[in-house]
């Protein structure tokens, strides 16, 4: 009887310092007394020393995260930039919003990047950036990746809207190219309804972006930025986007940020169980993690090798009926946040047998931290339900 997207309540010390921000009125990012360093200021100084980041920007969403990244770094009209074929729309969608061609990278059984395919897309297409989408929380050989795009000398952006707290290796997911971009849209590992971080240790590209994001000349008020003089250009030539986080989304999400560590071991737990108890009925399959990751477990993802289209309609109408919400990423038609690169006409078509007999058969389930182990425990067992059921029926 539980929702599949109902988040935690606001910490009582966010709704606090929320409900402060508005007796001010200074909702503005830098609408600020002097020496202030205010909600959104400090949430970048407190978020670029957890990362392990130089450099911290907030803003409106992580959408407006990765196209600010994009134009940092020169990409426009006629570009090519890179990304995975398993991802969400508005990945592609930032990289249509600066002009560029999203151009469409196969993925493994293991829901990751398939190194062939993009060292072959690198050599034919000579792209202007790599945009990884580690999504729903798969990261992939970020070692190799990495050299690869070393060698290739192809700008690394790295979306973590999924990966907030991850690591490769130890080294935190958003570390290892030119930007991480990150979102505290409600449905990810910080909640402020929209928002977005972005992180770099490069001082030019970070000035850029926060021209970009529109500071005016205020640049000066941020709590994670690049020092004075590597805006002494920048300033005049960068265009204003006016994509600024408001104090009242920082004030929300800094007791959010001081707990997430207690959060990201809370959505492991269930997720564990889940994935546990998954991969103990047949005919399931569950992607493949390395030993190098440390994942955030906020969603789980199976498959069920074999089923035909039939099969799957049927099996998600069944688990609805019986209240657990299972996301299809084979569906032809695109339902809700759930799409597939079939429906980005405005990428045009793409050639991607391999990343379309993973999907087909592709199915994804939420974890909210409003569930305990016990909800878990259900949900394994309604599904274990369900495909006893349409297997007899098939």
């Amino acid at each position: 009887m539980k929702s599949f997207t109902q988040q935690e309540p606001i910490p009582q010390a966010g709704i606090e310092a929320a409900i402060e921000v508005m007796r001010s009125g200074r909702l503005h990012r830098y609408n600020l007394l002097p020496g202030e360093l205010g909600p959104v200021g400090l949430l970048e100084q407190t978020y670029a020393d957890w990362q392990g980041s130089t450099y911290c920007l907030a803003l409106a969403s992580g959408g407006q995260a990765m196209s600010i990244a994009l134009r940092a770094l020169g990409v426009g009209p006629g570009d090519t930039v890179l990304t995975n074929a398993f991802t969400l729309a508005p990945v592609p969608g930032a990289i249509a919003a600066v002009g560029a061609k999203p151009l469409l990278v196969e993925i493994t059984e293991d829901l990751v990047l398939d190194f062939a395919d993009l060292e072959r897309k690198i050599a034919a297409n000579r792209p202007a950036a790599l945009m990884l989408s580690n999504m729903r929380g798969h990261l992939c050989d970020m070692d190799r990746l990495a050299r690869i795009c070393r060698e290739a000398d192809l700008p690394l952006i790295e979306d973590c809207a999924h990966t907030m707290g991850a690591r490769w290796k130890g080294e935190r997911s958003g570390s290892f190219g030119a930007f991480g971009c990150f979102s505290t849209q409600t449905y990810k590992h910080l909640n402020s309804g929209e928002g977005g971080l972005l992180t770099s240790d490069d001082p030019e590209l970070m000035a850029r972006a926060i021209i970009l994001s529109g500071s005016y000349m205020l640049f000066d008020r941020h709590g994670a930025a690049p020092q004075r003089e590597a805006f002494s250009d920048i300033r005049l030539d960068t265009p204003n986007m006016s994509a600024r986080m408001d104090a009242l989304r920082a004030a929300i999400l800094l007791p959010q940020l001081e707990a997430i560590e207690d959060a990201i071991a809370r959505w492991n737990t269930r997720h564990d169980a889940l994935a546990s108890g998954l991969g103990q009925l047949p005919g399931v399959a569950l992607p493949r993690r390395p030993a190098a990751e440390s994942y955030v477990g906020s969603s789980v993802q199976f498959r069920l090798p074999g089923a035909n289209v039939q099969t799957m309609r049927a099996i998600v109408a069944a688990a609805a009926e019986l209240g657990v919400e299972l996301k299809w990423f084979g569906n032809e038609d695109p339902v809700g946040f759930t799409s597939a690169h079939r429906s980005w006409r405005y990428a045009g078509r793409q050639d991607l047998p391999r990343t379309d007999e993973v999907l087909s058969t592709l199915l994804d389930i939420r974890v909210p931290l409003t569930f305990d182990l016990d909800d878990c425990a259900h949900i394994v067992a309604v599904i274990g339900h369900v495909l006893q059921r349409e297997v007899i029926a098939a």
